[in-house]
């Protein structure tokens, strides 16, 4: 319990709120009870800039270990050389990678915002795109999801890319990394790949592995599909140097280089209970158990998706490979998207707005909303509940100006809600 009413009455609130509704955002999940323990645990106290072996703050017997153990759980996990797992988010692990290879005004090619990228792959209001030249590729059929390889490629040999970027925040496909790399050594380009969405179907086996293809770098956040403690990640290929000295400014350096842009260049103390629960998180990935988790993503979204076509909506590219999925609302039943999210949260799914390719709607009402399946599957959810699932969304947003309906099927979500535990409950 909190000493402060208040905001033992929040924490009480939020608790009610995560039991009661469904989390349908493809980029929350949940967490289990010994990660939840390892985020309040006394390494909240401790300071360690620096690495293992190499700190500047005496006291680290223990820390050097924790860290040691979640790089070794990592490499392990996603078959790569190195892992810096100090980032405190994916923002700033992508803005590293460019820091460490970059310099001012060079060109990165990524995915458009609208199309399907993430704000720090080049948005306008981003501190990178002022910094760096950001040129960015689209799909060349939102039908199919296909991406515009001739395109991207024509792109890469007139602007001669340092980074060429592969990865999303909101694209229900997977990407083809063998014709990404194909164009990026062409044009020797730094191959980096955002994985931050699908890092867990990759630990689990049911996404590709981009460095299967012969990419450098891979980033991710450590919760979502990898259903960690919200923070960052770094992957590497290459030689793992000194972090202490300055390597020389190769593509097989680029661990040492990660390592260098992280700490001391953009971080310093790293949050080492967030680096306890990472490593407990990786250590949950490297079970069978969590294999089963990510087919189980997977199916259920496939299936949800094909439901709500079935009911007449429209999905951007027709379906999903991933954990995925984006409804055009807009054109499925002439609402925005900040209609139907709020629409939704009143029914206890909790989703969120978002624009879909080339949206000709502002951001704050897109025409589409953005929903996946990790949350739901790690409550306990198989592909015969998506069909109640997928009647709730529809029921919810073709009933969204009324309040009365809306709080019906709160309250069947709340009902069948409360047979799907948390895993922190267990």
């Amino acid at each position: 319990m909190l000493n402060n009413s208040y905001l033992q009455e929040l924490l009480d609130a939020e608790q009610k709120r995560q039991h009661e509704g469904l989390e349908l955002i493809p980029s929350e999940n949940y967490v289990s009870k010994d990660v939840l323990n390892a985020l309040g645990s006394v390494f909240t106290n401790k300071y360690s800039e620096g690495y293992p072996n190499r700190r500047y703050y005496g006291g680290q017997q223990n820390t050097d270990k924790v860290e040691s153990f979640a790089i070794e759980k990592a490499k392990l996990l996603f078959r790569a050389d190195h892992a810096n797992v100090q980032p405190h988010s994916g923002a700033p692990a992508n803005e590293a990678v460019y820091s460490a290879w970059l310099e001012p005004g060079d060109t990165v090619i990524a995915m458009d915002l609208s199309h399907g990228g993430h704000l720090t792959h080049g948005s306008p209001v981003t501190r990178s795109a002022h910094l760096y030249n950001f040129i960015r590729y689209k799909m060349k059929n939102v039908e199919t999801g296909e991406i515009d390889y001739d395109g991207l490629r024509e792109l890469a040999l007139k602007h001669k890319p340092k980074i060429i970027l592969a990865g999303f925040s909101c694209y229900p496909r997977e990407l083809d990394y063998a014709k990404f790399a194909a164009i990026g050594n062409e044009v020797g380009a730094l191959l980096m790949a955002d994985m931050a969405h699908i890092a867990g179907l990759i630990a689990g086996g049911v996404a590709k592995n981009p460095f299967d293809y012969g990419f450098h770098v891979i980033t991710t956040t450590t919760h979502k599909t990898l259903r960690g403690p919200r923070g960052g990640m770094i992957l590497t290929k290459g030689h793992v140097g000194n972090p202490l000295k300055a390597p020389e400014k190769t593509i097989e350096n680029i661990p040492t280089l990660v390592d260098r842009s992280i700490f001391p260049g953009m971080q310093g103390g790293p949050h080492m209970n967030n680096i306890l629960a990472k490593a407990v998180a990786f250590d949950e990935a490297s079970q069978p158990a969590f294999k089963e988790y990510a087919k189980q993503v997977v199916s259920n979204a496939n299936a949800l998706a094909n439901i709500l076509m079935k009911n007449g909506f429209k999905l951007i590219t027709n379906g999903t490979d991933n954990h995925l999925m984006l409804i055009d609302v807009k054109e499925s039943l002439d609402i925005d998207g900040s209609v139907a999210e709020k629409a939704l949260d009143k029914a206890g799914l909790t989703t969120n707005k978002n624009v879909i390719p080339d949206d000709k709607l502002p951001p704050f009402r897109p025409s589409g909303i953005r929903l996946g399946t990790p949350a739901v599957t790690t409550r306990g959810f198989k592909t015969e509940h998506m069909e109640k699932l997928a009647t709730w969304i529809s029921e919810s947003l073709k009933n969204h100006d009324d309040d009365k309906k809306l709080d019906k099927i709160r309250i069947q979500v709340k009902e069948f809600s409360s047979n799907f535990p948390l895993p922190s409950d267990t």
